[in-house]
């Protein structure tokens, strides 16, 4: 009788503790830095001298700008990136979900880039 007892409370305690966890958890992720982390919406469309970072991308891939333009870069995506420039001439912090990084090119040529987390992700900025 007491085996049954016991048990019968090992089993309710088991339920009990999942069902907490379970009814714990709701649906606000977050990525430990306070931001919310939750991105189900896809990253709007850049506008103008925008450029969205979003789905381990960035886009556009290539943007043409005039000497003197200043772009600014996005972060929509769920993880952290940079926006370092392959030649060293500029780096951003590291850019969390809804960070922005912006950069002014003065001189024409071609710019390429990258994230330093996530070597796929290169673009490039053609400055007229």
């Amino acid at each position: 009788m007491k085996t049954r007892h016991s048990l019968k409370t090992v089993m309710l305690l088991i339920c009990g503790s999942l069902l907490f966890i379970a009814c714990s958890k709701g649906n606000n992720a977050s990525n430990g830095y306070g931001n919310n982390t939750n991105n189900n919406n896809p990253a709007p469309a850049p506008a103008g001298n925008n450029i969205s970072i979003a789905s381990m991308k960035f886009g556009p891939a290539s943007l043409t700008v005039k000497a003197g333009t200043t772009v600014t870069w996005t972060n929509n995506d769920n993880m952290v990136h940079t926006v370092t420039a392959d030649d060293g001439s500029f780096t951003s912090t590291d850019l969390n979900y809804g960070d922005k990084y912006s950069h002014t090119f003065n001189s024409v040529g071609t710019v390429a880039y990258h994230c330093i987390y996530h070597a796929a992700m290169k673009a490039a900025v053609v400055v007229n």
